[in-house]
């Protein structure tokens, strides 16, 4: 099974970036998503950012992966 999460882009240089869900960051691939910017939530599937997505949801998905124990805080 692969899950994809909602992550915020903290850092980008080119095509990388870093991505941050609760204490954990990771490094990205971000040539799916070009027009991301520092503060945009993003999905991340793989090492790779797929998708943009509103803050709004982003937490809404966050909210449910920490009620059901899934967190990284």
């Amino acid at each position: 099974m692969c899950l994809a999460v909602p992550m915020e882009v903290t850092e980008i240089n080119d095509f990388r970036g870093i991505a941050r869900m609760g204490g954990v960051s990771r490094d990205v691939n971000l040539m799916l998503v070009p027009d991301v910017k520092v503060g945009d939530y993003v999905i991340i599937h793989a090492g790779s950012a797929i998708s943009i997505l509103s803050e709004q949801e982003a937490k809404k998905t966050l909210d449910l992966l920490g009620e059901i124990g899934m967190d990284s805080e």
